[in-house]
């Protein structure tokens, strides 16, 4: 099969409906849009959203919330996730991304959570660590530095 020979599947194409072009098509005239009024006209219809000039939805519901500016936002890794490095490897946030553990360090870097267990004596480092994840690397022969 060569490019040129590619067709597209039976019934997946439909020719397009060729409006004005008499009465007897069933489209002539006015082209399937009808007697008058706005949808009739050329440009005609409206806005997205639009509500026929009530109050629309969007503008009726209160506003709630703000953005907090000052929000830290951490790269989350599990102690159980880091079983996957030899032991006496230096795990920080450079060799988690390399290693595709996380698919981007996040403005604030790196926070270890205690969910699992670690079998590997490791060397952490990252923004920030859980108690019960300073714990459990410390517990397995590791150290650990808050960056």
């Amino acid at each position: 099969m060569k490019l040129h020979e590619l067709k597209p599947a039976k019934g997946a194409v439909k020719s397009k409906r060729r409006l004005g072009r008499g009465t007897a098509t069933g489209q002539g005239k006015t082209s399937g849009r009808g007697q008058k009024g706005q949808w009739s006209r050329s440009g005609g219809g409206v806005r997205v959203g639009f509500e026929g000039g009530q109050m629309p939805l969007a503008r009726r519901l209160p506003k709630r919330g703000f953005t907090n500016i000052f929000k830290k936002e951490y790269s989350i890794i599990n102690v159980e996730t880091l079983n996957r490095f030899e032991a006496g490897t230096v795990v920080d946030a450079e060799l988690l991304k390399s290693s595709k553990v996380i698919s981007k360090i996040e403005k604030d870097g790196i926070k270890i959570l205690g969910n699992g267990n670690l079998e590997k004596a490791l060397t952490v480092k990252a923004a920030k660590f859980t108690g019960s994840a300073k714990e459990k690397i410390v517990n397995a022969g590791g150290q650990v530095e808050e960056v």
